[in-house]
């Protein structure tokens, strides 16, 4: 792949995923001397004795101190003076990120660090930042080099900006803190070494552009929405697979219906739905062919082929003294009562996937309008103008403002981290009806035959799924709501936006596990639907309608009246289950599930559960089922 170009002003979501995971970066060459311009501006400003914020001035509670032409500390009894020469101007842009960096917890990941940097890069492009070529140069080849400044979790308030995080990410450039390279946590100044680059020392405001942003809270977003647009999609496939299993009805997908209330991702999520769906002979199947499941006796088929299923099925009929007033709907419908109800809708988990899961996609499609407006925007300050016009002091050249403050991310993070729950928790509504027998029309309990009484089936992979679904309930409160004042009150109001974004990102992958545990659910219970109603059509086929009669309960006895009657019925429900072809699922879903199943084979008796239940999960996790759906549309 080639170098990814930065130039401050199009970086896209898809390249920060793609350099997190290793692609390379280069520097725009024209927009380099944009930066330059803005640096030799600063530096002009400085030895004319302007002051300036950041530059000439102490930070934060400390703006009002002006730094002198020399240490006063030099004159103290005993005092050393510094034999590198460091300047007050250079001391100050040092302290700024050696004091910064004070994150705690556990490591970034690798992937969330690459993205801070090439964010922090891209913004510092602009050349309103003040930062010199050679230190945007060094940045670069320690990206491009594999070195991977260690950055502790929790540190930043998200204004102003991610300031302790960043102070990582900067602190090794000085040849301080932790790096990894090549896989090892080692020295910055080992791993520079090692690279064979040499430690910076910062200029004019050089700190305040390294460690003043979003970038922090930024990659985590950027990578979250990745991850989330694999997982809408996922979560879409699931509840295909589930509507085949329920052998559901698509007509609150019609295109016509949503048409009538368009949210964009309501609307996308019914087309997906029709296209996962297409090819199936179980959605909109007439519910008198499904036969409900009963347990397996030794008596329950005539055929050795038969006799090998796992399952028993059968059917109630309503008797002629029960249809009165109900005539016209028993034209319509045949009086057998199998696994469904002959109603016209599906419960809400089912027949209101477009609106919760398209709404879950709203929130995310609404993220990533902000998000795309703060990869090329610049975050830190003050903001450099070197070339305002009709500007007559350096005022109005160097402006402070509120660009490094993380609101719109956090708030857009806030949304879609309220959003993650629902989308789980739908899907454990949707796992929970295919195992409980009262809703699951007509699977068996658990989706197990369990005949002797001694078999759970899937029962706790439901207790699993309302487990992860509560954390993530619990863990879906908005940090940005919470402000907590720093830096003595001079920094009174934060966003919170970097906990808010890590948040999001953590909770990607629990959203993952219940999506696969509905997912490896679902694929059971399909193989009992398909198979249940495929052996009732076997049946219809190689048998007369005597031998279907013995599945129906409800009928009279053949000494009574009625019985020529009910066999005529049986007979028609048999030449219809005859005529039909093989029932199976969409071609997506099969093609989803053909993939599940080269992993994890159907349970026909308990058995250890841990080891199916990790691999569902990376199989979410590594898109091959959602490759093997998308290939089949």
């Amino acid at each position: 792949m080639s170098a990814i170009r930065l130039d401050g002003n199009s970086l896209t979501r898809e390249q920060v995923v793609a350099v997190a995971g290793g692609a390379r970066v280069e520097l725009d060459a024209a927009q380099l001397e944009k930066v330059r311009h803005a640096a030799d501006f600063l530096a002009e400003q400085v030895r004319r004795e302007e002051p300036i914020y950041g530059v000439s001035t102490g930070f934060g509670s400390n703006a009002d101190r002006l730094l002198g032409a020399h240490r006063l500390r030099d004159e103290l009894p005993g005092a050393v003076t510094d034999p590198d020469g460091e300047s007050l101007h250079e001391e100050l842009q040092r302290n700024l990120i050696v004091t910064h960096a004070v994150c705690v917890g556990e490591p970034l990941p690798p992937e969330v660090v690459r993205a801070m940097l090439v964010i922090r890069i891209n913004t510092l492009m602009r050349g309103h930042s003040g930062i010199r070529v050679a230190t945007l140069e060094a940045m670069t080849a320690m990206l491009n080099a594999g070195i991977v400044p260690v950055v502790p979790q929790l540190g930043s308030v998200g204004a102003s900006g991610d300031l302790a995080p960043l102070s990582h990410l900067a602190i090794v450039l000085l040849g301080g803190g932790e790096a990894f390279h090549g896989g090892e946590r080692i020295p910055g100044a080992e791993a520079l070494r090692r690279a064979g680059l040499a430690p910076l020392r910062l200029s004019y405001k050089e700190g305040l552009a390294l460690n003043n942003g979003t970038a922090q809270m930024l990659a985590c977003a950027v990578l979250a929405l990745a991850k989330l647009d694999e997982l809408l999609d996922t979560a879409d496939l699931a509840a295909a697979m589930t509507l085949d299993a329920f052998a559901g009805r698509l007509a609150a997908f019609d295109e016509k219906v949503h048409a009538l209330r368009p949210h964009p991702g309501q609307v996308q999520v019914a087309a997906n739905l029709r296209r996962l769906l297409a090819g199936s002979t179980l959605v909109d199947i007439p519910y008198h062919l499904v036969p409900r499941f009963r347990p397996w006796q030794p008596t329950s088929w005539d055929t050795p082929e038969a006799q090998a299923l796992r399952f028993d099925i059968g059917w109630d009929w309503v008797p002629f003294g029960q249809r009165h007033g109900r005539e016209k709907f028993y034209r319509r419908f045949r009086p057998f009562r199998g696994g469904k109800k002959h109603q016209p809708q599906d419960s809400y988990s089912l027949r209101c996937i477009p609106q919760v899961h398209g709404a879950v996609r709203d929130a995310v499609e609404q993220a990533k309008r902000v998000i795309d407006i703060e990869l090329n925007a610049v975050t830190d300050n003050p903001l450099v103008f070197p070339d305002a016009v009709g500007a007559t002091h350096v005022e109005e050249q160097v402006i402070s403002a509120g660009h490094f403050h993380g609101m719109p991310l956090a708030l857009a993070m806030s949304y879609v981290k309220a959003a993650i729950p629902v989308l789980a928790a739908i899907s454990e509504r949707r796992l929970n009806k295919l195992v409980d027998p009262a809703t699951n029309d007509g699977l068996p309990a658990f989706l197990i035959g369990n005949e002797d009484g001694t078999e759970s089936g899937f029962m706790i992979v439901q207790y699993t799924a309302a487990a992860i679904v509560n954390d993530l309930a619990t863990r879906a409160h908005p940090a940005s709501v919470y402000s907590v004042p720093t830096s003595a009150n001079a920094e009174d109001h934060v966003s919170m936006g970097a906990n808010e974004a890590r948040h999001v990102l953590d909770m990607c992958r629990d959203l993952g596990r219940v999506l696969a545990l509905e997912i490896y659910t679902a694929a059971q219970a399909l193989d009992f639907r398909r198979d249940m109603i495929n052996a009732a059509r076997d049946l219809a086929r190689r048998a007369d309608a005597l031998a279907l009669a013995v599945k129906v309960q409800g009928g009279p006895l053949p000494d009574r009246d009625g019985h020529a009657g009910f066999l005529a019925e049986v007979e028609g429900l048999r030449a219809e289950l005859a005529a039909s072809g093989e029932f199976g699922p969409g071609r997506a879903v099969a093609a989803a599930l053909a993939v599940l199943r080269e992993t994890i084979p159907f349970m026909r008796r308990d058995r250890a559960m841990d080891g199916e239940v990790a691999a569902a999960v990376a199989l979410v996790e590594s898109g091959r089922l959602l490759a093997a759906a998308r290939a089949a549309v």
